[in-house]
């Protein structure tokens, strides 16, 4: 039953990434691209951090268990469409470090009256144990195998209270906007193993470099720093 479950997962998740392919997006897995999305992902987390609604993204980042920065999510299509992207996991040590990046992708299915594409910078802010190790494990569904929930947006509500709700992953947009609303329930989210390899020059996990800690990547230095300059202290 599970094997059922996970395949039809993997299936959906095959179809989400050839429909944004079709839409003009290169999953040719370089080096190179890998890098560029590490330095954009910098750029999302200080661009987030640095609006004036984000305090609440600051203060739960100081407290999280994990981010995944997707610079880019792309929502297109007509009638029945889609949302897609590829962006960067990175959990948070005992010591409060940052580990270096794990390469994931996130698909998103929906059904409605939609026309054009759009664009937005995401970050999901994984606040429990459960729910970055449900992430590693792989493909899974948020809002269904994790809960998951629009973060909170102002200054009137503070990190206590958002701590304390049964909440595995909050997620954040850059800039308020109607994103099938910044809300990513029932996204896919998928190891990029091919990635990873590129990235770190061998055959490696999500595991090895998010926990394990096996590997360094000299090139995502700044993104580290400009997740602890973001965190609320």
């Amino acid at each position: 039953m599970i094997f059922g479950r996970k395949r039809s997962i993997s299936s959906v998740m095959k179809g989400l990434v050839a429909a944004v392919a079709v839409l003009g997006w290169s999953f040719t897995a370089s080096a190179s691209e890998q890098q560029q999305l590490v330095d954009k992902a910098k750029v999302t987390v200080e661009a987030l951090q640095a609006q004036s609604d984000m305090e609440q993204f600051r203060k739960l980042l100081a407290v999280s268990k994990g981010v995944v920065v997707f610079p880019q999510v792309l929502k297109a299509g007509f009638i029945v469409g889609g949302a897609g992207g590829t962006g960067v996991l990175m959990a948070r040590g005992v010591d409060g470090s940052w580990s270096s990046p794990a390469f994931y992708t996130m698909g998103q299915a929906s059904v409605g009256l939609q026309i054009g594409a759009e664009a937005k910078e995401l970050i999901l802010v994984i606040m429990t144990d459960k729910g970055l190790q449900a992430i590693i494990d792989n493909q899974v569904k948020l809002g269904g195998d994790l809960s998951a929930a629009v973060g909170p947006v102002g200054k009137n509500v503070g990190a206590s209270a958002t701590t304390n709700m049964d909440v595995d992953v909050f997620s954040f947009a850059k800039n308020a906007g109607l994103f099938i609303g910044a809300s990513v329930e029932g996204s896919i989210l998928d190891a990029r193993d091919d990635w990873q390899s590129a990235y770190y020059g061998k055959s490696i996990t999500a595991t090895d470099i998010v926990l394990k800690r096996t590997i360094d990547a000299p090139g995502a230095a700044a993104l580290k720093q400009a997740l602890t300059a973001a965190e609320a202290k």
